[in-house]
């Protein structure tokens, strides 16, 4: 069970903040890459994978999907393999155009970044995602202007699982790293928060592999939530505020 207390800080008046993963954490754009990918199947007469073949790779990235392509044939193509590289482009050009066909911040996560904004809490967002697409699919899903941080694995020489770019987004954000939560779906994602000295939180419902949810537990997190409606009110309790019910 998370603490309802706000964390001990150097800083008794710090302003805590919240943040978050991007993908299977805040938004589910594993529809768009489910798409982008059997699209790809069907054109090079490929099999189709499964959609859940496909979500549970999200966490590994583009390459990982990718291969899910050719899966059903048994091939597995290492990372300079000419048809991964080729396909892995194709599959970047394709997201980028239409990057949030699909794609949606979790059902009841909304109310909570309003219910965050209501009550002048800093929230932000640190993802292994380039920040090109980062920056493009918080636009056209509406959370550009609203985010108070976004740190990205470009933006650091160590991505997480290194706590390089939480302690950045704590910087950026003027608040001490032990203010902030942080929110992921991964084990590098907690792994990260607490070498940061963060309270952390495993998304249990964003995309995890077979059988992970089982283990998730083992992955050492203050807290898990089973679902982006549990999730809003973990977040909710620790920082002691109530849910907006009129968002």
């Amino acid at each position: 069970m998370l603490s309802k207390s706000r964390p001990s800080v150097a800083n008794a008046d710090a302003q805590p903040a919240v943040l978050f993963d991007l993908d299977g954490t805040l938004i589910d754009t594993a529809l768009d890459f489910i798409r982008i990918i059997r699209a790809m199947c069907r054109e090079q007469g490929l099999p189709l994978p499964s959609e859940a073949l496909i979500r549970e790779q999200v966490s590994a990235g583009g390459r990982a999907m990718v291969r899910v392509m050719f899966a059903e044939q048994g091939v597995n193509l290492a990372d300079d393999d000419p048809v991964l590289v080729a396909n892995l482009q194709e599959f970047l050009q394709r997201y980028a155009a239409d990057i949030c066909v699909d794609s949606r911040v979790y059902d009841g996560l909304l109310p909570l970044l309003a219910t965050l904004d209501k009550n002048a809490i800093l929230w932000g967002i640190v993802t292994n995602k380039p920040r090109m697409l980062s920056e493009k699919l918080l636009a056209a899903i509406g959370l550009a202007e609203r985010c108070a941080v976004l740190v990205c694995a470009d933006d650091v020489a160590n991505p997480k699982p290194d706590p390089e770019p939480l302690y950045l987004a704590a910087k950026q954000l003027g608040v001490p790293p032990s203010a902030c939560l942080y929110i992921g779906d991964h084990l590098r994602d907690i792994q990260a928060g607490k070498a940061a000295h963060m309270p952390t939180i495993a998304a249990a419902y964003g995309y995890l592999l077979p059988g992970e949810r089982d283990t998730v537990s083992d992955w050492q997190a203050d807290a898990i939530a089973p679902t982006p409606q549990a999730l809003a009110q973990l977040v909710q309790d620790w920082l002691n505020i109530d849910h907006d019910d009129d968002t």
